[in-house]
Formats: structure tokens, sequence, C-alpha cells
């Protein structure tokens, strides 16, 4: 299917037949994990003489999902995250494609971290049409797709460079690190506040999304972006972004 729009004050035609999931899969003991949280568990109903599992004798499967959505792979996270208040993800995220942009930084290391600075945004210029922001930061392997990060101080965002995203308009962040904050942090969280403008007024309209991975093969620049989520009444939820991109009609 093929559809056509204005991206950029210019007709574009994208191909929805040829989506590029950035997303990880939440596995059943094994995959990404993250924050020493417990790897995902699937497990068979068991309901009197029934087994929710045909290889153990029962008539379907049906399977208890065991997950914890900020440390089992792609999830996408609300303001709610940090927020006494009980703000849920399935009431934040309305909407569901967005214009986004694709920008890819070198991590500053600076004593025991690796921080993406403001800096690394000297580069980019936001287009209006563009509500979303992709960052894909460098080393870029593929041990992200199956990587143990608790205990390994991954790199994260500073404050600075998530308030300049905010400030520049764009409303949904995606990243390929797992969270915007240090691991360890005393409870800080600055990079979600920055984001969210949680000291002042939060904003309910702006994500976040961690634990993507984009291959070097997908280049920098302009795409067409689906953002999906479970239908869940908490903070965040596993999510699968979808890229596209487009043409000139």
């Amino acid at each position: 299917m093929i559809i056509h729009t204005t991206f950029n004050e210019k007709e574009i035609s994208i191909d929805l037949k040829k989506g590029i999931d950035l997303s990880i899969a939440i596995e059943p003991g094994k995959g990404v994990n993250a924050f020493y949280i417990e790897p995902a568990k699937f497990e068979p109903i068991r309901v009197g003489n029934f087994v929710g599992s045909v290889k153990e004798g029962g008539s379907a499967n049906c399977e208890n999902l065991y997950i914890n959505a900020h440390g089992n792979g792609t999830h996408t996270e609300c303001v709610g995250h940090i927020s006494a208040e009980r703000i849920c993800i399935n009431d934040c995220l309305k909407e569901f494609f967005f214009f986004a942009q694709l920008h890819t930084v070198n991590p500053t290391e600076h004593q025991n971290d690796f921080i993406v600075n403001v800096d690394a945004l000297n580069s980019l210029k936001r287009i209006d049409d563009c509500e979303a922001i992709i960052i894909r930061t460098n080393p870029n392997t593929s041990e992200k797709l199956t990587k143990n990060y608790s205990g390994t101080n991954p790199t994260y965002l500073s404050a600075d460079f998530c308030k300049k995203i905010r400030e520049m308009g764009y409303k949904h962040l995606l990243l390929d690190l797992p969270s915007v904050d240090r691991e360890e942090d005393g409870g800080a969280l600055a990079a979600h506040k920055a984001f969210w403008n949680f000291e002042i007024e939060p904003r309910t309209d702006m994500t976040i999304t961690e634990l993507v991975y984009i291959p070097d093969s997908i280049s920098d620049g302009n795409y067409f972006l689906n953002l999906q989520i479970a239908s869940l009444k908490t903070d965040a939820s596993p999510s699968k972004p979808v890229l596209f991109k487009f043409t000139n009609a």
C-alpha cells in the first residue's frame, strides 16, 4: 500500500509494505536486559485440568506473560514514569504516525562515563514537520540486541541535551540506550525531567522510547514513523517503532 502526503511543503509517497522495525523483541529467559530486572517469563496458564500448552496436552496455547517494560526490551514511556500522579502511556500517546529525523551521535568520555552532550545536536536542524527524533549512538553493533546492561554504566544523555530536544520542538524521543539517564544517579533522573519539563509544567504529550536498535544500513535523515504500543494503563508499554522511507511523489 502506497500513501501520498506532504512533507516540508513537498508531495511525497510512502510504501507501507516496506517498514523497518526498530524494536527489540521480548523473549522469555533471554534477550536484552537492564537495571537488574528479571528476564521475561512466558508460562502456560494452569486452571484445574486445563494447561495452556498444546505441547503439554492442552487444546490451545494460552500463556501468562511476566515482563517489565523498562528492562526487557523496546518500550515507550510517558511522564508517569517519574510522577507521583498515576499518568498512563495509553492516555498520553493518542497519535501514532509522525515524521521523524534519525541522528547519529558520538558520546563524549568524561571520567568513567560516556555522555551524549548537547553539542551533538549542533549539526541537526529540525524540520517543522518532524515531531520525533531517533538517536543512534556509536559504536553501533548488533550486541545491542542481546546485551545485559545491568551494572555496566551504559552511555546516557545529558540533561541539557534532553532540554534542547524539547526546546527544538520534538515531542517523541527514541534512542538505542536503556535510559536517557545514568544507570545509577541517586534518583536524580535529570534527563527525564528536562525532556518532560517536569519541574515547571510536566508534558503529558511527549514520550521517550528506549532500547531500540537502528542498523547502520539505515542512513541519517528524514523518515515516516509508526509508533505502536499495547493498550496498557501504566507508565510504559512494550512498543514497536516502525520506520518508513519516503520518496518525492
